[in-house]
């Protein structure tokens, strides 16, 4: 068992920690199971006895499986009921112009996205939609965090990433790229429903933040600004839930 090479996995609960050394967590089967599909993202798996036996698969694929006892992998785990499996894993974001120099046709960049079920939950909104790259931009949570890498369920490992701390630097780079910007934006001048011609085109997607949105001289590098409309008595919608709608609108309009 390794004892000592869990303390040290330990260690990357902390996002300083996760930064200095380029590595992460990936907790549960899906997670390890789409960090195992990125070479060389492995560096070693953590598991009880009883998920090797269940997910055999995986330690066949692992580069390093080491086998520990329930406490061991516990404290590897900030899940109330840890499924026995935690990935060791390299950082896989690029820069942001590497992610976008393959005409990419939608992108979700998340400008001050703070909650980290909310970044993990766009993340996996994107890849369903069939998104080119998610960019996770200015003073956002870590995409390494655990929640977020949960949150995602394996697709934080399924498409291109980039991490930008300069919320505009990452507009400018969609736009170089080819795509019009829009702003996602509750008090925008155009109608989600009403704009299929719109999203037809290559786009890049502007997330802002879950509590006062995007700050208005980023969302003023905006080609446009799109409100989804709210035909009940809802103030407004959970970030990721405007996120899918916004996603899946491009994905349904570029595919027709």
């Amino acid at each position: 068992m390794g004892n000592g090479r869990v303390k040290d996995a330990r260690k990357l609960s902390r996002r300083s920690e996760r930064s200095e050394r380029r590595l992460f967590l990936a907790d549960g089967p899906k997670a390890v199971e789409g960090a195992l599909g990125v070479d060389g993202c492995v560096v070693e798996v953590f598991a009880t006895p009883e998920a090797t036996g269940q997910y055999a698969a995986l330690a066949a694929a692992a580069p390093r499986w080491t086998l520990v006892d329930d406490k061991a992998l516990a404290s590897l785990s900030d899940s109330v009921n840890p499924a026995g499996v935690v990935a060791v894993c390299r950082f896989v974001d690029r820069p942001v112009a590497h992610v976008l120099d393959r005409q990419p046709r939608l992108v979700a960049v998340c400008a001050d996205v703070r909650d980290p079920g909310n970044a993990g939950t766009v993340i996996r909104c994107a890849d369903a939609a069939g998104a080119d790259a998610v960019v996770i931009a200015g003073h956002s949570v870590d995409a390494y965090n655990p929640k977020t890498v949960r949150a995602s369920v394996g697709s934080l490992f399924h498409l291109p990433l980039a991490t930008e701390p300069d919320a505009a630097t990452a507009v400018h780079a969609a736009r170089a790229a080819g795509l019009q910007v829009l702003a996602a934006d509750g008090a925008g001048e155009v109608d989600l429903f009403e704009a299929d011609r719109l999203l037809a085109a290559p786009t890049a997607w502007l997330f802002g933040n879950e509590a006062w949105g995007l700050p208005a001289e980023l969302a003023g590098l905006a080609d446009h600004r799109v409100r989804i409309p709210i035909h009940g008595r809802a103030e407004s919608l959970n970030l990721s839930t405007a996120a899918a709608l916004c996603l899946y609108a491009s994905a349904r309009a570029q595919r027709r």
